[in-house]
């Protein structure tokens, strides 16, 4: 792992306490899509070579975790077997293994995952929320962290759905309930349990839906005294917000996980981790520094 300078406001790797909020620094996940229809870089990333490059880069960049995805899931995407997305994964895995990487694996086929575990991943990220209880015990043998995601589409790979804003915290707050409750009383640590409220198509067309989850972040903080992963880089709400394509929708999401480390959120999950580093440094030192003192500034 590479080095960092650290300051007083936790520069590129500090989980000190904020001052402008109770909450730790947010650990980065680092998106490193291994696919050929990622709505963002599919094929970008499909060669092996490409694929390790870009894990040193977001490293680098300071993501404090690798998040690893074989298949895409957005609603235009094609299935893809589970002997293809390991396929794809193996290498980076092998290599973050040799490197000391931690990975997370983003994957919602129960093959795929339990050969993930095999492999000793720090964490499983699952779009469908670990909904399969025959395979629990597999889990409760395990160590890995499990990052539990809601989705309206409940199973598979996200769909195109309208949803009511006004419904939608005591939708996530009814799913999270249940789903902690058969995860713990399988034996799996609740210690181990990581909340995702899902962004963007995963939880309805209207960018009100996403708007309205990220502003009752510390609602579900509140009510789960479980740390919370969001994932709002580059997403589809952000674009229709702004009228931006991907290509330049950085400022869009950079924004919008701010607001989301201001308001509860341990985990961000992201494409440009060296942006938020930044960001999040320099928004701290703000909030930190002294009353200006009288008299002209000098230039810079």
């Amino acid at each position: 792992m590479p080095s960092y300078a650290v300051d007083k406001c936790g520069a590129v790797i500090s989980y000190q306490r904020w001052p402008w909020a109770d909450m730790s620094q947010p650990k980065l996940f680092g998106i490193l899509n291994i696919t050929e229809d990622s709505f963002s870089d599919g094929r970008k990333f499909l060669a092996p070579d490409a694929a390790l490059a870009q894990a040193e880069k977001l490293i680098g960049d300071g993501a404090d975790v690798l998040d690893l995805g074989g298949a895409s899931s957005n609603p235009d995407s094609a299935p893809v077997p589970a002997k293809t997305e390991i396929a794809r994964l193996r290498p980076i895995v092998e290599q973050g293994k040799k490197r000391n990487w931690p990975i997370s694996i983003d994957s919602f086929a129960p093959e795929t995952q339990i050969w993930a575990l095999k492999e000793g991943v720090e964490y499983l990220n699952d779009i469908q929320g670990f909904p399969y209880p025959e395979h629990y015990p597999d889990l409760a043998r395990a160590e890995a962290k499990l990052i539990v995601m809601h989705s309206v589409q409940e199973l598979g790979r996200a769909q195109r759905v309208e949803t009511d804003p006004a419904t939608i915290l005591d939708r996530i707050a009814g799913y999270f309930d249940q789903r902690v409750s058969a995860l713990t009383r399988a034996g799996i640590a609740r210690e181990r349990l990581i909340l995702d409220p899902g962004m963007g198509f995963f939880l309805g067309s209207s960018p009100e839906v996403s708007l309205t989850v990220l502003k009752g972040l510390s609602k579900l903080k509140s009510a789960f005294g479980l740390p919370l992963f969001v994932s709002v880089s580059r997403k589809g709400f952000l674009r229709k917000l702004t009228g931006r394509p991907v290509a330049d929708i950085g400022p869009a999401s950079l924004s919008a996980e701010l607001y989301a480390a201001r308001h509860g959120a341990d985990m961000i999950r992201t494409h440009d981790p060296k942006a938020f580093r930044d960001a999040l440094t320099i928004w701290c030192h703000i909030e930190q520094s002294g009353s200006i003192p009288a008299g002209r500034p000098e230039a810079d």
